[in-house]
C-alpha cells in the first residue's frame, strides 16, 4: 500500500520513511513514530492501518543518522543490538527528523502524533517541544515519566501495560500526578509492546481496546 521515501531535517539530514496514502480524501495526518527495531514491517502495517482509517501516515526512520534503513526483528539478539541504538538517545535530533515528518503532511489537514516504545517518549516530547500537532497518541514511553513536567502543547492519551516490565506503575502514577491534562489508560494483563501482533507480548484484548480509544481520540481531536 505504502511507498518508501526521503524526508529533510531542518539541519540538512536526509532520512528515509514510509507513507502509506487512504483511497479516498484524507481526514489528517498521522506520523508513526517507531519502536527501537526501525521502520519494520510492524510500523509499516500500522502506517497501512491508519490509512485504511482515512488518515496519511508516514513513519520517519529515526535511526537512520546512526545506520540507514535499519529493521529488525524481536530474537534476543535482534533485541539486544537494536537496545544499542538508544544507549545515550539524541532526543533533539529524533524530534528534528519527527519535526520534518510533521512538515511533510500538513497539507493534508489536522496532524496527530503516535509512537511505540521509544516512540511513545518521542510522541510526548513532541507534543511539548514541537509545533502543528492537533493530538498525541504515546504508547508505552518509557522516558516520559522523567519528562513529566514539560507541559504538552496538544491533548495528548497514554496506553501502558500493568505488567510492563521496564515501566513500573509507579512511573505511571508520577506521569498521572505531574500531567492531570492527560488522558492515561493502563491495562491489567499487558506487558511491554502488547500492540505489536508479531511479539511475543502482544496481547490482543489491549491492543483492540488501546486501538478503539486511540481511534476515538483521534477523531475527537482532529478537526
Amino acid at each position: 500500500m505504502g511507498k518508501h521515501f526521503s524526508l529533510t531535517a531542518t539541519d540538512s539530514h536526509q532520512l528515509g520513511a514510509y507513507r502509506a496514502d487512504p483511497s479516498g480524501k484524507p481526514k489528517g495526518g498521522i506520523v508513526v513514530i517507531q519502536e527501537i527495531f526501525g521502520v519494520n514491517n510492524h510500523i509499516r502495517n500500522v502506517c497501512d492501518k491508519f490509512a485504511e482509517e482515512g488518515y496519511v501516515a508516514v513513519a520517519p526512520a529515526l535511526f537512520d543518522r546512526q545506520v540507514k534503513d535499519f529493521q529488525s526483528g524481536y530474537t534476543p539478539p535482534e533485541i539486544e543490538k537494536a537496545r544499542s541504538f538508544i544507549a545515550k538517545p539524541d532526543w533533539d535530533a529524533m524530534l528534528r527528523d519527527t519535526d520534518a515528518a510533521i512538515k511533510e503532511i500538513k497539507s493534508v489537514g489536522p496532524v496527530a502524533i503516535v509512537g511505540y516504545c521509544m516512540g511513545g517518549s518521542i510522541a510526548f516530547l513532541a507534543a511539548c517541544r514541537l509545533s502543528g500537532l492537533s493530538a498525541a497518541v504515546a504508547y508505552y514511553g518509557g522516558a516520559i515519566a522523567k519528562n513529566a513536567d514539560e507541559k504538552p502543547k496538544c491533548p495528548v492519551q497514554m496506553h501502558f501495560g500493568e505488567k510492563d516490565a521496564g515501566i513500573p506503575m509507579t512511573d505511571v502514577e508520577i506521569i498521572k500526578q505531574k500531567r492531570p491534562d492527560t488522558e492515561i489508560y493502563t491495562y491489567p494483563d499487558a506487558g511491554h509492546g502488547f500492540h505489536c501482533d508479531e511479539r511475543g507480548s502482544y496481547h490482543q484484548g489491549s491492543s483492540a481496546t488501546a486501538w478503539g480509544r486511540t481511534m476515538s481520540f483521534l477523531q475527537r481531536h482532529m478537526k
